[in-house]
C-alpha cells in the first residue's frame, strides 16, 4: 500500500494546509484512495489538496519566478541534465508505479510509457542548447521571455509523457510551475517530484499538489497568480478550465479529445496496413487521445478488412499487467462502464461486430478488462464514429474514393491526429495535407520534434519539440534597439 501524505511546495515536502472543523471542509480536503484497475482493490492513499494548498504553491512559484526567469541557459541545462540522470536511475520505479496506478502492462510501462518522458527530456536539453531567446529585426529587438507561473494539469493515460511535455519546456524557458497530476495516476507524479527534488530544482520553481478537479484543478486554473494554464484531458473538463481561467485573461493551452482517422489506401500493402492499424489502436488499452480509432478502407475491400481485423484483434491478449499480456485493464470502473455503454450503442445502431463485444474477456471476472473490439460497416453518423470511446474499440468505415475518404476523415468535431497508410508516398503525402488535424502520421511516422496539438475541439496550442517552448514564452519588441555600430 502506497501512502503519499505530503505535497512538494517551495522546495520542501509539506503537509496539507489542513481541514476546517468537521462538516466545513473545503473541496478536496482529506485523502483519496487509488484503486488498482487490475484487481479493483485499493493500492494507495494520497493527500487531497485544497484551494489553500494551491495558494501556498502559487505563492512559492511567484516568489521563485524573478530569479528563475533571469537564470542563465547553463543554469537551466544543468538542472535538466540532473533530472535526466535521476529519471534514468528511477525508470524501474516509475514503470512499477504506472502499472499499479493505471494498469499499463509491464512491458509498455517500462518501455514506451517511461521512455516517452525520457525522450522529451532529452529533446528539451538538445533544443535549449541552441534556442534563440532574442532576435534583432532591423532596429527592433524581439525578445522571448518566460510567461510566468504555470498551472499544469495532466491526465492518467500517458502520465509521464504529459508531465514531460509541460514541465520540461516550462523549466527550459524560465517559468515556474504548479503541477496537478490526475487523481487516477498520482503515484508517478509523486515519484517525478522526488526526482525533481533530488536534482536540486530551486525552491518554488517546481511545485506539486495532488487532488481532484474541484479541490485543486478549479482553484489552480482560476488563480490570479497563475499566468498560464496547460491542460490535457476531456473536452468537457477543458471547457471548464477555460471558463475558470477567463476572468484572469490568462493564457490557456489545451490538448483534448480525438477521433483519429486512419486512411488505408488501396494498394499491395493493404492487408499489412489494416493489421497494423488494429494493433496500434489497441496499445495502452485504446486509452490514447491520438489513437487511429476510425479506420477508413475502400468499400470494395471491406470484407477483406473485416477478416484481417478479426484475426488481428483476436490475437491481442488481455490480462494481468504483470503477466506478459498485450493489454491490461482500462483505468477505472467509470471508464469501463462508459466503454461498455458505447459498445452496446454500436450494436444497437447496426454496426457489425467483427471482434470482441460487450463484457469482460473470458476468464477475467475481476478487473476493468475490456475485450479488444472491432466494429465494421460503420457509418460516420453512428455514435461510435462520433464520440471518443477511449478504450480498445476500433471502428471501420468504407470510402468510395480518396476524396470521399478525406471528406469522412474531416467530418468530425475533433482534429488531434490523423493517419495515412500506403506505398505510394506521393499520394499519401497529398492525402495527409488534406486532413484537418494537428499531426498526421504517414506509415507510422514518429518524431519527438514534431508539433503535437489539435484543431477544432481537440484543443489549441502545441506541445513537443521547440513548438512546446513557444506557449511558455511572451514576445516583447524593444523598438529603437539599434545594433552595435548601426547608427548614432
Amino acid at each position: 500500500m502506497r501512502e503519499y501524505k505530503t505535497f512538494y511546495i517551495g522546495g520542501q515536502w509539506t503537509e496539507p494546509a489542513g481541514t476546517e472543523p468537521a462538516g466545513t471542509e473545503p473541496a478536496g480536503a482529506g485523502t483519496f484512495d487509488v484503486v488498482n484497475p487490475a484487481t479493483e482493490e485499493v493500492c494507495g492513499r494520497v493527500a487531497a489538496g485544497t484551494a489553500a494548498d494551491v495558494d501556498k504553491a502559487v505563492e512559492a512559484a511567484r516568489k521563485a519566478f524573478p530569479a528563475w526567469a533571469e537564470s542563465t541557459r547553463e543554469d537551466r541545462l544543468d538542472l535538466l541534465r540532473g533530472i535526466l540522470d535521476g529519471y534514468s536511475k528511477h525508470k524501474d520505479d516509475l514503470a512499477a508505479a504506472l502499472t499499479e496506478e493505471m494498469g499499463a502492462p509491464a512491458a509498455l510501462a517500462g518501455g514506451f510509457q517511461v521512455h516517452l518522458g525520457l525522450g522529451h527530456l532529452t529533446k528539451a536539453i538538445e533544443l535549449l542548447e541552441g534556442f534563440s531567446f532574442e532576435e534583432q529585426r532591423g532596429e527592433t529587438l524581439v525578445v522571448k521571455e518566460p510567461i510566468g507561473v504555470c498551472g499544469l494539469i495532466t491526465p492518467w493515460n500517458w502520465p509521464l509523457n504529459q508531465i514531460a511535455v509541460k514541465v520540461f519546456p516550462a523549466l527550459a524557458t524560465g517559468c515556474t510551475m504548479v503541477l496537478k497530476p490526475s487523481e487516477n495516476a498520482p503515484f508517478s507524479g509523486q515519484l517525478f517530484a522526488e526526482i525533481m527534488d533530488a536534482a536540486g530544482v530551486p525552491p518554488g520553481v517546481f511545485n506539486l499538489v495532488q487532488g481532484d478537479g474541484p479541490g485543486v484543478g478549479v482553484p489552480l486554473s482560476a488563480h490570479p497568480g497563475v499566468d498560464l494554464v496547460s491542460f490535457t484531458g476531456s473536452v468537457r473538463a477543458g471547457v471548464e478550465v477555460a471558463r475558470n481561467a477567463a476572468p484572469g485573461v490568462k493564457r490557456v493551452t489545451q490538448e483534448l479529445g480525438g477521433k483519429g482517422p486512419n486512411i488505408v489506401l488501396d494498394d499491395d500493402a493493404f492487408a499489412e496496413n489494416v493489421a497494423k492499424g488494429v494493433g496500434t489502436m489497441m496499445v495502452n488499452s485504446g486509452q490514447t487521445c491520438s489513437a487511429p480509432s476510425r479506420m477508413l478502407v475502400p468499400r470494395a475491400r471491406m470484407d477483406e478488412a473485416i477478416g484481417i481485423a478479426r484475426e488481428t484483434a483476436s490475437g491481442v491478449t488481455v490480462g494481468d499487467p504483470g503477466g506478459g499480456f498485450a493489454i491490461g485493464p482500462v483505468v477505472s470502473g467509470a471508464q469501463f462502464e462508459k466503454i461498455q455503454s458505447l459498445i452496446r450503442r454500436g450494436i444497437d445502431e447496426g454496426a457489425t461486430v467483427a471482434a470482441g463485444g460487450p463484457g469482460r474477456p473470458d476468464g477475467l471476472g475481476k478487473g476493468f478488462y475490456v475485450q479488444p473490439t472491432v466494429f465494421a460497416n460503420v457509418t460516420n453518423d453512428m455514435t461510435i464514429a462520433r464520440e471518443e470511446i477511449f478504450g480498445p474499440v476500433l471502428t471501420i468505415l468504407a470510402y468510395d474514393d480518396v476524396d470521399h475518404a478525406v471528406e469522412i476523415a474531416n467530418d468530425t468535431e475533433y482534429g488531434l491526429a490523423g493517419f495515412v497508410a500506403g506505398t505510394d508516398l506521393e499520394q499519401a503525402r497529398a492525402v495527409a495535407r488534406r486532413i484537418r488535424a494537428g499531426s498526421v502520421a504517414i506509415n507510422d511516422g514518429f518524431d519527438f520534434g514534431s508539433p503535437f496539438g489539435g484543431y477544432k475541439k481537440s484543443g489549441n496550442g502545441r506541445e513537443w519539440g521547440e513548438f512546446g517552448f513557444h506557449d511558455y514564452l511572451e514576445i516583447k519588441g524593444i523598438l529603437g534597439h539599434t545594433p552595435a555600430g548601426g547608427g548614432s
